[in-house]
């Protein structure tokens, strides 16, 4: 059996849950780099996940604090959309992955880690590296200090206009 190796998960499992809220971020762009914020959209956000499953994970958020899709207005769909259409190419220029998954996971029930704030998850992915799902064959873990990823990517979610 292949071992799959990623300590930093263990903070994340173990470590203390902040009381408010990781995605409703302040205005103030002062700690966007220190919460991994990589852009910012008329009404979300790009954040990069700090306990990641493969490098270059990435969340969108809207700024309102909703837990259901259906919740969202049709304005703030729609930058959602256009963000993760932003992640994408930008995951693809800076990673070159096999594939990508983007997901959304509503309810503690299908997997939301925190249900209460609504955030689609992209994953760039490569063949035969960690998954969500059991792991069934030989593994990698794609290493890369958040720090470096986030110092990669940053330049061009700075270089989008929107």
């Amino acid at each position: 059996m292949e071992v799959l190796w990623a300590p930093w998960r263990l903070n994340y499992i173990l470590g203390p849950k902040p009381e408010e809220c990781v995605f409703c971020i302040p205005e103030d762009t002062t700690e966007d780099e220190e919460r991994c914020v990589l852009a910012r959209g008329k009404h979300c956000f790009v954040i990069m996940n700090k306990f990641p499953y493969n490098n270059g994970h990435l969340m969108i958020c809207p700024y309102r604090h909703v837990s259901n899709l259906t919740d969202l207005s049709l304005e703030e769909s729609e930058d959602c959309m256009l963000w993760l259409r932003h992640c994408t190419a930008i995951l693809e220029k800076a990673f070159n992955p096999q594939g990508i998954n983007v997901g959304l996971n509503l309810g503690e029930a299908a997997g939301a880690g925190i249900a209460q704030h609504l955030h689609f998850q992209i994953v760039p992915r490569w063949n035969g590296d960690a998954s969500f799902m059991a792991v069934f064959g030989e593994t990698t873990v794609i290493p890369e200090h958040l720090s470096s990823t986030y110092n990669r990517l940053k330049p061009l979610f700075d270089e989008i206009t929107v």
